[in-house]
């Protein structure tokens, strides 16, 4: 036990020593944050956005026709189409089948989509449903924190061990009574802290400005981000395992890391994007988080719900573990 908690120390330690990255893992997600509160802040563009399913040419209104309406065609109702009207993305939904239209009574848009089809909808039956907007912010801050993460993990464990192997550090501690495993969950602890900590460090300044939506549990919410950060640095022990060379591994790193930026909806949802994509997107771990935190925050959902994204982490964590500890070598 001494050893292990001398190995931690000792890792902890160089990072906190090192200002610019201790700093940088702070300022950089807070930056982000706070710019994207700010560039989308405003609610996008002016348009009025109005859901339709079973529209017909000869049931066509001439209101669906104005230059200021978004017209988005629905196969049919659904939870999903409810959903988004009552997080203000719709401001109207018309179900031409059976001659009904929903509003959200909190929005501003709908009541004046209400006077606009007024006289052209007189014959269907209004609904109206509640609910608070959704800001960007509030959507993307989960991928922000999440890419982060990754990094962190990423670069904070394997690429540290590779410059280790490089410096002869390694080769020096294959000499002590230090075993392989000892080391390697001394260092996952040390960056398991770190990440864990500065993540909550991150989010709750933040949330201090910009109130974010939160309707789960808080406690739910550290469970997965904790879950993702031990994935994640599990993943980064595969890179570290034999790589030598600082340059191969940060190219590596970065070959991997990019695409799970874009294809993981960091900032920007895969909802309209190709099935193939979709389908390759749920082999990220990044995925998974992002999933099971907008999830908490944004449905409430509650361990059931995102019992599925917790599952694939434990498996990947477990998987990357063996993989890792099967390549690992001193020198």
């Amino acid at each position: 036990m001494n050893k292990f908690t001398a190995l931690v120390r000792a890792r902890t330690m160089e990072f906190l020593r090192d200002r610019g990255t201790f700093f940088w893992n702070l300022l950089f997600p807070v930056i982000l944050v706070i710019g994207f509160s700010f560039a989308f802040g405003s609610g996008g563009d002016s348009l009025f956005k109005i859901g339709v399913s079973g529209l017909k040419d000869d049931s066509r209104g001439t209101f669906l026709e104005l230059s200021s309406i978004e017209v988005i065609a629905y196969d049919s109702k659904s939870a999903d189409v409810i959903e988004k009207l009552r997080r203000h993305q719709l401001d109207m939904y018309i179900d031409f089948d059976s001659m009904t239209y929903y509003l959200n009574d909190e929005s501003s848009s709908s009541e004046i989509l209400r006077i606009i089809t007024g006289a052209e909808l007189s014959g269907f039956t209004e609904n109206e449903i509640s609910g608070e907007p959704i800001r960007y912010i509030d959507w993307a801050v989960p991928g922000i924190i999440g890419m982060n993460m990754l990094f962190s993990c990423l670069f904070g464990v394997g690429f540290v061990i590779v410059r280790y192997r490089k410096n002869g550090v390694l080769k020096r501690m294959k000499a002590t009574p230090v075993s392989p495993l000892l080391f390697i969950t001394a260092q996952m602890s040390s960056r398991f802290v770190i990440v864990l900590i500065t993540s909550v460090a991150v989010f709750t300044g933040t949330n201090l400005f910009l109130h974010f939506i939160v309707n789960g549990s808080y406690l739910l919410l550290l469970l997965i981000t904790a879950l993702a950060i031990l994935c994640m640095i599990s993943f980064g022990l595969i890179f570290a395992a034999r790589l030598k060379s600082e340059e191969l591994t940060s190219g590596l790193m970065n070959l991997l890391t990019f695409p799970m930026i874009i294809f993981s909806g960091v900032f920007f949802s895969l909802e309209g994007a190709p099935v193939f994509m979709q389908k390759a997107s749920k082999v990220m771990p990044l995925t998974h988080f992002i999933e099971a935190a907008r999830a908490v925050m944004i449905d409430g959902a509650g361990l059931i719900q995102i019992m599925p994204n917790i599952l694939v982490l434990s498996g990947m964590t477990v998987g990357f573990l063996i993989i890792a500890s099967m390549l690992f070598r001193w020198d």
